[in-house]
């Protein structure tokens, strides 16, 4: 059976480069650096490292338009990662769990490259993996990988997949997602809607924009005259998405700290919170730092917490480029924070992440049954550490990127339950219908064209 939600082909204009060779590299003879890296990124991955990190260190060799194409190869295969080893499973003699975990991840490229990056010429997706298995594992493994390329290659006008009857082992396979994360949200949301998630899981995540220090007209202007595409972000008003990138940190409305980038659900946390203007505020799990940004446009004094102090260096910068004065680093724990009496807090707690499968593709491979009973414990103590640190009559925002109850209203519910002078309490400004549920911010990546997010804002008692 084929599939047309998961398997149509799809043409990529502009990155015919790194498919054709770097920087007019001839393909006989060699591999393409860009290949190499996707390579090396993907065995980064499986020993541990997170997609977004790893990509940025293995990719400073390339010029821009090669970490274009190869930043597409990497994310698109991981998207589809689950419906590319249904198409291998046949098609690979005792299939995938017999290989070599990089040989894999090396066929999952080619084939990717094959069925959906339109500017590759078959004979080169083809070849430079063949190249690579070679080079990696030896001849067997290149042998092998030409044989499942070309068969794969034949079969691209009529790819047939058993597909099981089973609707959650169905969606799992054809959208690429784990079956047990499937499994839950159907239980949750039912099929249909399952299925309009996974689909925006799917899709390729945007780029978005906050303006600071000029209009988000100024900004758009300048960056169209940059030759980058602009058209409005959903939820705020005055941010925008950008179509069209080239580097972004070579853009000059960058490097003169016009704007920052951030997804519109991390921007409503914040006008979510509704925190009274001047006052200190502090965010215990600041890193990356775009919501303690947000929050310095109103506060008097933002505190931007984190245990790492290579991260809050980032921020720092970050803040330094921005002209931002009124955010000062301070590493920390935010289970035994090193504040007292803030007006708020906002704890962006780590969690699960799944909300944002679309931007972090990586997130849903890695993700295991057992980390919601980790992280939540995590969380547990952050909201005992981050409301110790509020005044009294003060607020206290717990926020998270997931899209689990175990991680967002249940948390909140245990810990209302565990502190009486405690309170639930819904912000006065408006915010978009069907954000505010039961007083709680719930962003839906299929409902709102934005990553996941939940938040609550907590009243302590005066």
């Amino acid at each position: 059976m084929s599939d047309s939600a998961a398997g149509a082909p799809i043409a990529t204009a502009g990155a015919g480069g790194a498919g054709a060779g770097v920087r007019g590299r001839p393909l006989l003879g060699g591999v393409t650096d860009a290949r190499v890296v996707a390579a090396d990124v993907l065995a980064d991955i499986r020993g541990g490292e997170l997609l977004d990190p790893v990509f940025d260190r293995r990719a400073r060799i390339l010029d821009p338009r090669d970490r274009r194409w190869t930043q597409e190869l990497l994310w698109g295969m991981l998207r589809r990662r689950g419906w590319l080893d249904a198409i291998l499973a046949d098609r690979v003699r005792g299939g995938l769990a017999r290989l070599d975990p990089d040989l894999g991840d090396l066929l999952r490229l080619g084939v990717y490259q094959l069925l959906y990056m339109g500017s590759v010429p078959a004979y080169a997706a083809i070849a430079q993996t063949v190249e690579l298995a070679k080079r990696r594992h030896g001849m067997g493994a290149s042998k092998l990988a030409n044989a499942v390329l070309r068969r794969v290659d034949r079969d691209r006008d009529d790819l047939r997949v058993i597909i099981p009857a089973d609707p959650t082992d169905s969606l799992a396979i054809r959208h690429s997602h784990p079956r047990w994360v499937v499994a839950r949200w159907v239980e949750r949301w039912g099929v249909t809607e399952t299925e309009r998630l996974l689909l925006a899981n799917n899709e390729e995540a945007s780029v978005f924009a906050r303006p600071i220090g000029v209009t988000r007209d100024a900004l758009a202007a300048a960056l169209s005259t940059a030759g980058v595409e602009v058209e409005p972000a959903p939820l705020v008003d005055d941010g925008l998405r950008l179509g069209g990138l080239a580097a972004l940190t070579e853009l000059g409305a960058y490097r003169q700290g016009q704007f920052f980038v951030q997804d519109p659900a991390a921007t409503l946390v914040t006008r979510y919170a509704d925190l009274p203007a001047g006052g200190v505020v502090a965010d215990l799990c600041a890193a990356p730092g775009g919501k303690a940004l947000e929050l310095a446009r109103e506060a008097r004094i933002v505190l931007a917490g984190d245990r790492s102090a290579a991260r809050l260096r980032r921020v720092a910068a970050n803040a330094e480029r921005l002209g931002v004065t009124n955010l000062f680093p301070v590493v920390g724990d935010g289970r035994e924070p090193v504040v007292r009496d803030v007006d708020a807090v906002l704890l962006d707690v780590p969690c699960t992440g799944t909300g944002t499968f679309r931007r972090h593709p990586d997130a849903r491979w890695r993700l295991r049954v057992s980390d919601l009973a980790v992280m939540g414990a995590l969380q547990r103590e952050l909201l005992r550490g981050g409301s110790a640190a509020v005044r009294a009559g003060g607020l206290l925002i717990y926020s998270t990127c997931s899209l689990e109850p175990e991680e967002n209203e249940m948390q909140v519910e245990r810990f209302l339950a565990d502190h009486p002078d405690w309170t639930l309490e819904p912000p006065a400004a408006p915010l978009p219908a069907g954000t505010v549920v039961g007083g709680m911010l719930h962003v839906l990546p299929h409902e709102h064209g934005a990553d996941g997010a939940f938040a609550a804002r907590l009243r302590r008692g005066s």
